[in-house]
């Protein structure tokens, strides 16, 4: 059968699955020439809509029906939304990857824990260094980040070349890793540039998003004010952070933990390529007990309030070997990733309860975002001077306010991509040309499934409405032998259980000596006749509509 989504070889493609109308879960596609090329294969995290789910990553069905045209997977950098449905979904393609030392090293690991270290080879491409993939050249440009080794990668077919920004930042004090390379910027512009596809997450922040040096000088002040022992939660991935906080800990003669097993990960991938390398012993979480209050600085995994994270552990005084105290201080060195609000408010909650004196970027300059604000946005743009913007890495609001504010840098052509929409960036005029599936996966425990699968949204609305279980024995002819055992689960307290399920149990019994013989012998029409009695009798009591399960067993 022919594909009508094969991309021929009068063309240049852009579809992304993920990381457009949302900020995480990038997946971005270029085609051209019969072939696809993978920009990204990330992670985002479940929230409250997905009980039990705690990873979410692009649906990448419309790729993995075509992966025999997949030429490879480039990896812009070692973050989770960018790198972490790699040992999920690798399989269904099983293609090369390409990413720089540092995020081949991170990746490794990842491959590791499930086994496919051997499988899925990761080629190497140096800082700055290019690549043939197929019909597609690929370049890498450095930038700066929140991670070392950040890349924008240009993509070059006869169409000219394409600039994919990947995560980024102007600063020029990063502190770990490479200043961003203007001049290659400078120069792609001057060659000539089809499209930018750029980070949307800051653009309605004006000004610029600061430089990590800030951020030392902030930290070295505040924990210097700070008595007895300090957390700072950031996330594992900022090595910048990482090593802010380390100089912080050896200027004010206390000793720096690592507190999380994600943050001893990312120190040894980083020390593999030379960073970090220069810095003191890290104390473990084992060995903190032993040195006074006063002379230890933690830095903990858990910024966003994830329940099994150290921060929330310690908070909850679950964790077996560190606890923070009364007249202890825990600095929050990290944003506020949409989404998680409720549960960053529980953990702070948590910490104020045990006395602990609690700091954010709303107190002091504790924090820097990795992401483009806005005069930024308006300097790449003059820098790169591309005929198209495409804005992704952002909510729907991100990337419309992206398009206007493109335009408003002279950009002759932007467009609003969303999840799924296929765009012709070439020949002619930049298009949607068709629309194809896109959605998201669920982890759910080691199962990927939809995260709209009949499974979840059932669990969900057990987790609002609770559950009404009955189960009826009865005779060939439908008569009741027993009467009904009714269990309610979430619900109600014991007392006013024993009496809703008596009289649930009576309306169960009353609606199946009403139902006509013939009804009574066919078990769906028996069952569904109880279960109508149960729900409604509820409801007229309660106002409330519970999920009603019955069983019917026939002796």
């Amino acid at each position: 059968m022919t594909d009508p989504f094969k991309p021929g070889i009068d063309e240049l493609l852009f579809l992304p699955l993920g990381g457009s109308g949302e900020i995480g879960m990038n997946l971005n596609l270029y085609g051209h020439d019969g072939k696809w090329l993978m920009l990204d294969l990330g992670i985002s995290f479940g929230d409250d809509s997905m009980p039990g789910v705690d990873v979410v990553m692009p649906n990448p069905q419309f790729i993995a029906e075509r992966a025999q045209d997949l030429v490879g997977i480039v990896l812009t950098h070692a973050h989770e939304d960018h790198i972490g449905a790699v040992p999920y979904l690798w399989q269904k393609f099983r293609c090369p990857l390409y990413a720089t030392p540092f995020t081949a090293s991170v990746l490794r690991r990842k491959l590791a824990e499930v086994g496919l270290e051997k499988e899925a080879r990761i080629t190497i491409i140096p800082m700055s260094g290019s690549r043939e993939i197929g019909p597609f050249t690929v370049e890498l440009i450095t930038l700066t980040h929140s991670i070392p080794e950040p890349n924008a990668v240009v993509i070059r077919t006869r169409h000219g070349a394409v600039l994919h920004t990947g995560d980024w930042k102007l600063d020029p004090a990063p502190l770990v890793g490479e200043t961003t390379d203007v001049a290659a910027l400078r120069r792609l512009g001057d060659g000539g540039v089809l499209a930018m596809i750029c980070d949307s997450t800051n653009v309605f922040v004006s000004g610029t998003s600061g430089s990590e040096a800030d951020v030392r000088r902030s930290l070295m002040d505040v924990v210097g004010r700070l008595k007895n022992r300090v957390a700072i939660g950031c996330f594992a991935s900022n090595l910048a952070r990482v090593e802010t906080i380390a100089r912080v800990a050896e200027a004010h003669g206390r000793h720096c933990a690592l507190i999380g097993r994600s943050l001893w990960r990312m120190l040894e991938s980083a020390q593999e390529n030379g960073y970090l390398t220069d810095l003191p012993r890290f104390v473990t979480e084992h060995d903190v007990g032993y040195f006074p209050r006063e002379n230890v600085l933690m830095i903990c995994t858990g910024s966003q309030g994830e329940p099994r994270s150290a921060l929330t552990r310690i908070a909850r005084g679950e964790h077996p070997h560190v606890s923070l105290e009364a007249g202890d201080a825990a600095i929050f060195s990290s944003r506020v990733i949409p989404g998680n609000e409720i549960s960053i408010n529980r953990l702070h909650n948590d910490l104020i309860r045990r006395g602990v004196e609690v700091i954010t970027d709303h107190d002091e300059d504790v924090h820097v975002s990795g992401h483009p604000a806005r005069d930024e946005l308006a300097e790449m743009y003059q820098m790169v001077r591309p005929r198209i913007a495409l804005p992704v890495h952002g909510e729907a609001r991100h990337i419309q306010e992206h398009v206007s504010f493109a335009r408003q840098c002279q950009v002759p052509e932007a467009l609003a991509p969303e999840n799924g929409t296929l765009i012709r960036l070439a020949p002619g005029p930049a298009e949607i040309i068709a629309r194809v599936p896109a959605g998201r996966l669920a982890l759910d425990g080691k199962a990927l499934v939809p995260a709209d699968s009949e499974a979840i949204r059932h669990r969900h609305r057990l987790s609002f409405n609770g559950v009404i279980m009955a189960s009826l024995v009865v005779d060939a002819g439908g008569r009741m032998l027993a009467p009904a055992q009714v269990s309610l689960e979430g619900l109600l307290e014991s007392e006013d259980a024993a009496k809703a399920i008596a009289r649930i149990g009576k309306a169960i019994a009353d609606a199946i000596d009403e139902l006509p013989k013939a009804k009574r012998s066919d078990d769906a029409e028996l069952g569904e006749a109880a279960r109508l009695a149960a729900r409604r009798w509820y409801q007229k009591a309660f106002d409330k509509k519970p999920v009603t399960k019955i069983h019917v067993i026939r002796v």
